[in-house]
């Protein structure tokens, strides 16, 4: 889809700056306060978000870039998957997948 998880770490940082940044503008224009802070919390829920989407990214990145790398224009079925080759490399076998 496009999405990479430069964007995500992006988007987490600037929701972190959206929840100060609602937090000061609702504590001068609302009169409460407690509400006020929940402004400021319920951006700030979205920082988590962002930045574990951002991981997941990063790990599937990071797959696919090592699915690519070495294989020298073979597909990943004629190599033997990933999870053949380490389990050679640490001898013993890999478990099949259902």
């Amino acid at each position: 889809m496009g999405v990479r998880s430069g964007m995500m770490y992006t988007a987490g940082i600037v929701s972190v700056g959206m929840s100060f940044l609602s937090w000061i503008l609702s504590k001068e224009y609302e009169n409460d306060i407690a509400r006020a802070d929940r402004w400021g919390l319920f951006v700030g829920e979205w920082a988590p978000t962002f930045f574990a989407m951002g991981v997941a990214l990063r790990i599937e990145e990071a797959r696919q870039e090592m699915m690519m790398s070495g294989m020298g224009g073979q597909g990943y079925e004629e190599m033997g998957g990933t999870d053949e080759r380490m389990a050679r490399r640490l001898g013993g076998r890999a478990t099949s997948r259902v």
